[in-house]
C-alpha cells in the first residue's frame, strides 16, 4: 500500500528534489501533495488524507513552526508524523521541533540516502529499493 505524502517549502525546486529522492529511495510513495507554507499546507491536509509530511522551517505566511504547533493542538492532525527539512540545524533548534511534535529532521541540502533513512520508517520501502543504486542519485543536489 502506498502512502500520500505533503510537501511543504517555500520553494518549488525543493519540493521537486524531495520528490524525485523518495521515487529513487524507493519509498512506498502515493500522491504527493504540496503547499508553499504552512496556511497552504493546512488546506491540503484539509482536502487530502496523508501519511507524512515534510516541512521546512523558514516560510513566508506561517512558517514551519508555527504549521507544527497548530498540527498538534489539531485532534485530526495531532498524531501526523511531522518531518522537518530545513538549513536550520543547531542542536537547539532540534531540540525545540521534537519537544514540539517533529518525527524527524534532515538538514539542507540533504544526501538522499539521509532523506530515505528517515522516512523509510515512516512509509516503508518497496520491494526493489535494495536493488536500486543510490549513488547515481548522488548528483540530484
Amino acid at each position: 500500500m502506498s502512502h500520500n505524502v505533503l510537501i511543504v517549502d517555500d520553494s518549488a525546486t525543493i519540493r521537486q528534489m524531495i520528490k524525485r529522492t523518495m521515487v529513487l529511495a524507493g519509498l512506498n510513495v502515493g500522491e504527493v501533495y504540496e503547499a508553499s507554507n504552512g496556511i497552504e499546507a493546512l488546506a491540503q491536509l484539509n482536502d487530502h488524507e496523508v501519511a507524512v509530511v515534510i516541512v521546512d522551517i523558514n516560510m513566508p505566511t506561517m512558517n514551519g513552526i508555527q504549521l507544527l504547533t497548530r498540527m498538534k493542538e489539531n485532534a485530526r492532525l495531532k498524531d501526523l508524523p511531522i518531518v522537518i527539512a530545513s538549513t536550520e540545524g543547531s542542536q537547539q533548534r532540534i531540540e525545540q521541533l521534537e519537544t514540539i511534535g517533529a518525527a524527524g529532521y534532515v538538514r539542507k541540502p540533504f544526501q538522499p540516502e539521509k532523506l530515505r533513512d528517515v522516512l523509510t520508517p515512516l512509509l516503508g520501502v518497496t520491494e526493489n529499493a535494495a536493488e536500486q543504486d543510490t549513488d547515481a542519485s548522488d548528483d540530484l543536489f
